[in-house]
C-alpha cells in the first residue's frame, strides 16, 4: 500500500480528496493536515509515502512546506493540488520535485491516472547502474528532469516531439499511434516513431489491447 497524507486548508475539499484517494486500488490515506506546520508534523509522525499539497495554505506556501520536509531528510513524494495557475508556480513545483501538479478543480479520473501513473514508476525495478543512455533518459526523466531535444534520434524533430507529448499530456486516458496521428496531423507511422522514443526513454508506458483478430493494438499514456 501507498499511504498518502492530504494537505489541504479546507476540511471538505481535504474529505472530497479523502474519497478519491481511497477508490484507487493501492492507495490508502493515513492522515490530513490544514497547515503547513501540521503538515510537517504530520510526515513526522506518518512517515507517508506521498503528499497530496495545496500550495495555498493559511500559514505558508506550500512549496516552503517541501523545503521544511527536505531539511527535515524526509523523502516522501509530493503530488501537488492546486488552483495556482501561475506557469512560475508549475516550475518551482518541478524545481522542488514534485511528481505532479493537478490543477483544481478537477475529477476523480483526472487524480486516479496520476496516481496510478505515480504507482506504475514506485513500483517499476530499478537497477544498480545504468546500461546506456537510454537508461539515464529514463532515470531522469522519472526525477521530473527535462531531456534535451539532442536526445531525440535521428530524424525525429523536436517540433514534432513537442506536439506528440502535448498530446499525450492531455489526454487522460491512451493513445494508438492512430489516434496519435490524427490528433497531431502526421502518419501513424511517424507518430509511432515519437512514441516508441517516450516509451524506450521512460516518458510513456505501453499496454497492449487485443481485439477479436491480428495483431493486439499497442496504446501510449503519458508518465514523465
Amino acid at each position: 500500500m501507498i499511504d498518502v497524507l492530504i494537505v489541504d486548508d479546507d476540511f471538505m475539499v481535504a474529505r472530497i480528496h479523502r474519497g478519491f484517494v481511497e477508490r484507487v486500488d493501492g492507495f490508502r490515506v493515513v492522515g490530513t493536515a490544514s497547515t503547513g506546520e501540521q503538515a510537517v508534523a504530520a510526515v513526522d509522525e506518518l512517515r507517508p509515502d506521498l503528499v497530496l499539497l495545496d500550495l495555498y495554505l493559511p500559514d505558508m506556501f506550500g512549496l516552503d512546506v517541501v523545503t521544511r520536509l527536505r531539511a527535515a531528510r524526509h523523502d516522501c513524494d509530493v503530488l501537488v493540488i492546486s488552483a495556482a495557475r501561475e506557469a512560475e508556480a508549475v516550475r518551482r513545483a518541478v524545481r522542488y520535485g514534485a511528481v505532479n501538479y493537478l490543477l483544481k478543480p478537477f475529477h476523480f479520473d483526472e487524480l486516479r491516472a496520476r496516481l496510478e501513473q505515480y504507482a506504475a514508476r514506485r513500483n517499476s525495478p530499478r537497477a544498480a547502474v545504468v546500461s546506456d543512455q537510454a537508461d539515464v533518459d529514463r532515470v531522469l526523466s522519472r526525477a521530473g528532469a527535462h531531456i534535451p531535444t539532442s536526445a531525440l534520434p535521428r530524424g525525429l524533430s523536436p517540433e514534432t516531439a513537442e506536439l506528440v507529448e502535448r498530446a499525450l499530456r492531455e489526454h487522460t486516458g491512451t493513445l494508438s499511434a492512430a489516434e496519435c496521428a490524427d490528433r497531431v496531423g502526421i502518419s501513424r507511422v511517424s507518430a509511432r516513431r515519437y512514441l516508441e522514443h517516450f516509451s524506450d526513454t521512460g516518458r510513456a508506458e505501453v499496454s497492449l489491447r487485443y481485439g477479436v483478430a491480428g495483431r493486439p493494438e499497442r496504446r501510449y499514456r503519458w508518465t514523465g
